[in-house]
């Protein structure tokens, strides 16, 4: 599933493609902007981390569960 994560102060957004599913980064969200977390981590389909300090997120926009095409597609 893709994620874009907007940091403050930052030109560009990151954008992932996580195995996590979207209750599970929404929930991540949370607990990072209600205090109970300083750092808001997620893990890419590579299994690499992001971690971003809690304070510093401007927005998390959680995409639709990707599927992977093979083969030459038709329109």
């Amino acid at each position: 599933m893709e994620v874009k994560i907007g940091v403050q102060n930052a030109p560009r957004e990151i954008v992932l493609e996580s195995t996590q599913t979207a209750d599970e980064v929404e929930s991540a969200v949370a607990k990072a902007l209600e205090g109970t977390s300083k750092l808001f981590t997620l893990t890419d389909e590579h299994g690499r981390r992001v971690i971003i300090p809690a304070e510093r997120l401007a927005y998390v926009e959680i995409g639709e569960p990707s599927v992977r095409k093979v083969g030459f597609g038709t329109i």
